[in-house]
């Protein structure tokens, strides 16, 4: 094969990894606290409630038990974005574990949601005492910055349509889950428009598109078709 076309394929077969979700971390920290322990560390919050916004300073981490949240960034000019979607087993705030002084996003709950907070003292305390969880926190960090890396592709290289795919794939986990298809907490096309770097009147123009060839359905609850996978890397 000539080195061009070989080049081609490779760089073929790069944006076509860039459209697979990365297998989603998940931990179970709830099993680590006594119970009278762990009563103390839950905070229950309404949906669109602010946890911390951005330049706050970092005292705790945050453990998602049950709902989903938001992270997003502001910049001098006031556009925002969305980094990341966290969902039950997601855990974040975590930057003040490496020195991190302040918030680099905002934390907003998007359904109804069950967190348990850990000041930063007490989760030092647990990486010590158990050091198999300390293990299984390196991996998930690492496989969370792989995920943040590949939506950075992604948003550069990938069509609209590409990166509202990935994007729901991502949220209904079809990279990991065995079931032909996954239903999630409704998330608003305005936060999947600041998601993948659109306007939510063209999400709602490839919402529609999907709905109408069978890979979701929205009526309550989104319901995504891990078959858009297959569709759209062979599109």
């Amino acid at each position: 094969m000539p080195v061009e076309e070989t080049r081609v394929t490779a760089q073929a077969d790069s944006m076509t990894a860039s459209m697979r979700p990365a297998e989603r971390p998940v931990l179970d920290l709830e099993a680590l606290f006594a119970p009278a322990t762990l009563a103390r560390m839950i905070r229950n919050y309404r949906k669109d409630q602010i946890i911390f916004s951005q330049g706050e300073p970092t005292d705790a981490v945050f453990y998602v038990r049950k709902g989903g949240v938001k992270l997003s960034v502001v910049s001098k000019e006031g556009k925002e974005a969305v980094v990341e979607i966290l969902k039950t087993g997601d855990l974040f705030g975590f930057g003040c574990l490496a020195g991190q002084s302040l918030r680099l996003a905002t934390a907003t709950t998007i359904t109804p949601c069950s967190l348990l907070c850990i000041e930063k003292k007490g989760m030092v305390r647990l990486l010590r005492k158990h050091r198999e969880f300390s293990q299984q926190l390196i991996s998930y960090i690492i496989l969370r910055k792989i995920r943040i890396l590949d939506n950075l592709v992604d948003r550069a290289f990938n069509s609209t349509e590409e990166r509202l795919a990935r994007a729901l794939l991502l949220l209904a986990d079809c990279g990991r889950a065995e079931e032909p298809e996954t239903v999630i907490p409704k998330v608003s096309q305005a936060t999947l428009a600041e998601m993948i770097g659109t306007t939510r009147s063209r999400v709602s123009i490839l919402m529609n598109k999907f709905r109408r060839l069978g890979f979701i359905d929205y009526n309550g609850a989104l319901r995504v078709r891990c078959s858009l996978l297959g569709a759209v890397l062979h599109d």
